[in-house]
């Protein structure tokens, strides 16, 4: 249940105090899907910064400096890795054949392991299954279309990656986890964030006009250069290994049929004790005529 978010501002039209205070309200809206971590990604003067902290958004007091175009972010609700041991919060860093990169990941992956061991990829330090994704790319030596798509045809699991280079060039690997892309053409910019609900939310005092939504399919890549134009490509989702999202709408779980009724419930109870419920707590409620989806829906409202 982590949350994406960020913002190109490919027209020049902000300042770097304008673009803190919009991103400080975005990233606060931010934590209704995870306070554990946060961080953000930018480049200044050529040069790819990242500044992240294992605390809530609105904690980290982030600075962006004035000629920063494009900004990634992220707010972590840990899985996996200490939150405390910042490196194993997002963005992460990658250099691939000489192109650094910052990626953040929504999602689980849980073929990490393996794919580190079958491609004898180097060891780390860093816990968190995202970084089997920055491996892989680096494992192509480019950050493009072909090595992009590489990466997410070889991770199992749920997830949507977010990309900055140093070029200030922005990407998007949609697979099954949500993203919402708003454009506003007057003012050259684009906001984005994993729900759309977060960005209306967030935005519903900042008098920035009526956007328009940038739709963004699953297996669909997503690169917005610097000049704000839209390039796309695509890659094949592997659903025989598809793991339904943790924590995105049940619907959108329910409609696979009973292949993944097991794994669902499991999910449910995992996400129950998070929430401060025993895990038995799930059972029960299915016992007393309640569905998954009911379930779901239930712990999500908080009720």
């Amino acid at each position: 249940m982590c949350c994406l978010f960020g913002m190109i501002d490919y027209g020049g039209s902000f300042t770097g105090r304008q673009k803190t205070k919009l991103l400080t309200v975005l990233a606060t809206a931010c934590e209704a899907r995870g306070t554990d971590a946060a961080g953000v990604a930018y480049c200044i003067n050529g040069s790819l910064r990242v500044y992240k902290r294992p605390v809530p958004a609105h904690a980290l007091r982030f600075r962006i400096p004035d000629g920063v175009r494009v900004v990634l972010g992220h707010t972590r609700m840990t899985t996996q890795g200490s939150q405390e041991k910042n490196y194993n919060n997002h963005p992460f860093l990658g250099n691939a054949g000489g192109q650094r990169f910052a990626l953040a990941h929504n999602g689980v992956l849980c073929n990490d392991q393996l794919l580190r061991r079958s491609l004898n990829l180097p060891p780390t330090k860093i816990e968190t299954d995202s970084y089997i994704a920055v491996q892989l790319i680096e494992r192509q030596k480019a950050l493009d279309f072909a090595s992009l798509k590489y990466m997410a045809e070889q991770v199992e699991g749920s997830f949507t990656f977010t990309l900055l280079d140093e070029a200030n060039n922005w990407y998007l690997v949609k697979g099954d986890n949500p993203i919402c892309l708003y454009h506003y053409p007057r003012l050259e910019m684009y906001l984005y964030a994993s729900t759309e609900e977060i960005l209306r939310k967030a935005l519903r005092r900042q008098r920035l006009g009526k956007p328009k939504r940038i739709q963004a399919e699953c297996g669909g890549i997503l690169k917005i250069s610097p000049d704000g134009a839209i390039h796309c490509s695509v890659f094949e989702m592997d659903f025989e290994n598809w793991m339904p999202p943790l924590y995105t709408p049940p619907s959108c779980w329910s409609r696979w049929g009973n292949i993944f009724e097991q794994e669902y419930r499991q999910e449910l109870e995992a996400l129950a004790v998070w929430y401060g419920y025993d895990a038995a707590y799930i059972g029960d409620l299915l016992q007393q005529g309640f569905t998954l989806d009911e379930v779901a829906e239930s712990l999500y409202a908080g009720e």
